[in-house]
């Protein structure tokens, strides 16, 4: 059965759909697809053709769709309506750990990770140099522009803007409408970029400017888009008077529903990591590590050829009672 071959044979990420959306739907198996069936009509997928699966609000799952997924290499994430809100994810056996491992190398070197900061500021200021700039230097730069922007849609939709205020723990019932509605979208929007991280293979929580959580590179990655997507939105929805968690999240689903986004964070995430790097394709994930290598083929029995070189007297032997076969359990 072609789904359950070597890693190597299955289609590489780069060559997939990025990701799927599917809502009130049922989702089964049919051969090598997924079946994705409403009342209106009954489409085929080819399972392996797919970097990610969102399953939205509505859908229903059986067992062979999902281990279908999980060994042909594909994500499966469980979002709220239009991919707004993560709730849960998983990955198969079969995805590779490339573009972990090089996130990992990159955020434990000093060097390499001011390396990424700097291009992710970079993304923000398109028209300045920032290739020498300290991350303190880099947070200034930031805190300007946001405080600018603020400015800019208070002015733009008429909404009074006194600063933002937000309490952990308590984000939608801190500060005026406005605020709440920011700290809705903003809500929405990591979850849109939990569920990408995830579903491409990287970490959500090995973060290059946010450290020390579990979503700190969501944080990162949410920064790049928070301009153009909810810092709108909030101020056009505080404008219109409609102030409620709920409007917020709509409207961002609006925005994003034409999967242009979702495609702009695969983009931009393998550009900070990959930068001048090799892709990261999942070849042979089944591989282990040594430290005169790098890694070794899995799926070997590495013993034998150690074994040979032993003489028997440095071989030890250990086993149990001997049993009488006539009172033998088979467990």
């Amino acid at each position: 059965m072609w789904w359950l071959a070597n890693p190597q044979d299955l289609h590489r990420v780069a060559d997939r759909i990025s990701n799927l959306y599917v809502e009130k739907c049922h989702v089964d198996r049919a051969d090598n697809a997924i079946v994705l069936v409403n009342r209106e009509r009954t489409i085929r997928v080819p399972a392996a053709m797919i970097a990610t699966l969102l399953l939205g609000p509505g859908t229903r799952n059986t067992h062979a769709a999902i281990a279908l997924l999980a060994n042909s290499g594909t994500a499966v994430s469980w979002v709220g309506e239009r991919g707004v809100r993560m709730y849960a994810s998983g990955l198969g056996p079969s995805r590779g750990a490339r573009l972990l491992i090089r996130q990992a190398y990159l955020v434990t070197r000093t060097k390499e990770r001011l390396a990424v900061a700097r291009r992710m500021y970079a993304m923000r200021f398109p028209d300045e140099d920032v290739s020498e700039l300290t991350m303190q230097q880099l947070r200034g730069r930031e805190g300007t522009r946001i405080k600018k922007l603020y400015r800019e849609q208070s002015t733009r939709t008429g909404v009074p803007w006194n600063g933002r205020v937000y309490r952990p723990g308590h984000p939608f019932d801190a500060g005026d409408d406005v605020n709440r509605l920011l700290s809705a979208a903003h809500s929405c929007l990591y979850a849109i970029c939990h569920a990408t991280i995830v579903g491409i293979g990287a970490s959500p929580g090995l973060g290059f400017v946010h450290t020390g959580g579990a979503t700190s590179f969501v944080l990162d990655i949410a920064d790049l888009y928070k301009a153009e997507y909810t810092i709108p939105i909030a101020f056009d929805l505080a404008a219109a008077g409609h102030v409620s968690e709920r409007d917020a999240r709509i409207a961002l689903r609006d925005k994003v529903a034409d999967g242009k986004l979702l495609a702009r964070i695969v983009r931009d995430i393998k550009a900070l990591l990959l930068a001048d790097h090799a892709a990261a394709e999942d070849t042979d994930i089944n591989e282990l590590w040594d430290e005169e290598h790098g890694s070794v083929p899995g799926g070997v029995n590495w013993a034998i050829d150690y074994a040979d070189n032993l003489s028997d007297d440095l071989l030890v032997g250990v086993t149990g009672p001997d049993v009488d076969p006539a009172k033998q359990v088979d467990w």
